[in-house]
């Protein structure tokens, strides 16, 4: 029986906090309507008391997108939860996600508090959230560097305060995977009540482990990851939704699923690249431009003979066409002859040799040699043979 792992996607709040990545209110509801045809399972739609823009894309996205859950941010203060309850009004599906620093470095440096009044602030927070918004979501800011003993004994008091899911956030990036996975491990086995809730991951990605750390998340029992397209967020970013997503439709074995349409990750990818003029690197996984690219001979012959020699996912389930073959002074015959046939060149042996050795000539000074350059090459060594 399949067992699904929720998406819940921050590209509209976490993402957008990406100096220069400032979105309008109308780019934030077309990217929403976007993100609820890929099947994400909750869109945070923004923080609605941080700016009297950021509160109307809220509500327009509330009042706009009916499939999906649509949710706010809120700190442990009353005017905020309010405020995310009114922007939330007319949602049909509403969440408030409310919730404090707890780890030692939030509590006595930044809070200048005690691990008690996080404790009552939290319950606090939780129960005014539960009277406005059909659900509530609690995050542990820092939870990565919290006492995980305090951490169980935080999570306990606010699912019996009323929060349905709690996010465990690596708000620095500093957990190594086993370490991740070994909090979500030790909350599943110490809150008695964690039966009434679900666990939910939201990792950083300063060391370059989001994405590692939140699969160790839910393989250690979570079911919700926190992610956005393209990786976009604070800092390095967060965990990149396209990433999770294909690790666990390619890792049949960890046996749970989502409901992304993923064929509709490219252009997803390119609409959240251009509106928020974050360019994304040629080398990104899945949705980076070079992702199903090969200009290496030896890979290139692979590829040519059977493309799951070199590549673990049919670029079409991701939306990004089919296959590159890229010419450059490492491509060898096979792709010279590929590449003509696709030009409806059927080129003899004689005559693949003699237009091999005069591309290396032109490919040592070129950075890669495109459809023109060959048409023109395949055209000489054809003519020149003929007289």
């Amino acid at each position: 029986m399949k067992e699904y792992v929720q998406i819940f996607d921050t590209t509209l709040r976490d993402g957008e906090q990406v100096p220069g990545c400032k979105l309008g209110t109308n780019q934030k509801v077309e990217i929403a309507k976007e993100l609820e045809q890929l099947g994400v399972n909750v869109i945070e739609a923004g923080f609605p008391i941080s700016s009297p823009g950021d509160f109307e894309a809220v509500q327009q996205i509330a009042s706009t997108i009916k499939g999906t859950t649509i949710c706010a941010l809120s700190r442990a203060v009353d005017k905020d939860i309010q405020c995310a309850g009114e922007a939330l009004k007319h949602a049909v599906n509403g969440r408030i996600h409310t919730g404090i620093g707890t780890s030692d470095f939030h509590i006595f440096q930044k809070l200048n508090s005690t691990r008690e009044n996080i404790l009552e602030r939290g319950i606090r927070a939780v129960k005014l959230a539960r009277n406005l918004a059909p659900e509530v979501e609690f995050y542990a800011e820092d939870a990565g560097r919290t006492d995980n003993k305090f951490l169980a004994q935080v999570v306990e008091k606010m699912i019996h305060a009323g929060a349905t899911i709690i996010n465990i956030p690596d708000t620095t990036g500093y957990c190594l995977p086993h370490q991740y996975g070994e909090k979500i491990k030790y909350l599943m086995d110490h809150v008695p009540n964690m039966d009434k809730a679900i666990l939910s991951t939201h990792c950083h990605n300063d060391l370059g482990l989001a994405t590692a750390n939140s699969i160790a998340g839910i393989q250690a029992g979570a079911r919700q990851i926190e992610c956005t397209i393209n990786g976009v967020g604070e800092r390095a970013g967060n965990t990149s939704l396209e990433e999770v997503v294909m690790i666990l439709k390619q890792h049949q074995d960890i046996q749970l699923h989502t409901s992304i349409q993923t064929e509709r990750l490219t252009h997803l990818s390119r609409i959240v690249e251009s509106e928020m003029n974050m360019q994304v690197q040629r080398n990104k996984a899945i949705v980076g431009r070079n992702a199903f690219a090969h200009s290496s001979g030896i890979h290139q012959d692979g590829v040519i003979k059977s493309r799951e020699t070199y590549e673990i996912i049919d670029p079409k389930e991701v939306g990004a066409g089919s296959t590159q073959i890229i010419l450059t002074a490492r491509s060898g015959r096979a792709a010279i002859k590929y590449r003509a046939k696709l030009l409806h060149v059927d080129l003899s042996k004689d005559q693949l040799e003699e237009v091999y050795h005069r591309f290396l000539e032109i490919a040592d000074r070129e950075n890669q040699i495109d459809d023109l350059q060959l048409k023109e090459l395949l055209n000489n060594v054809i003519v020149c043979q003929a007289q």
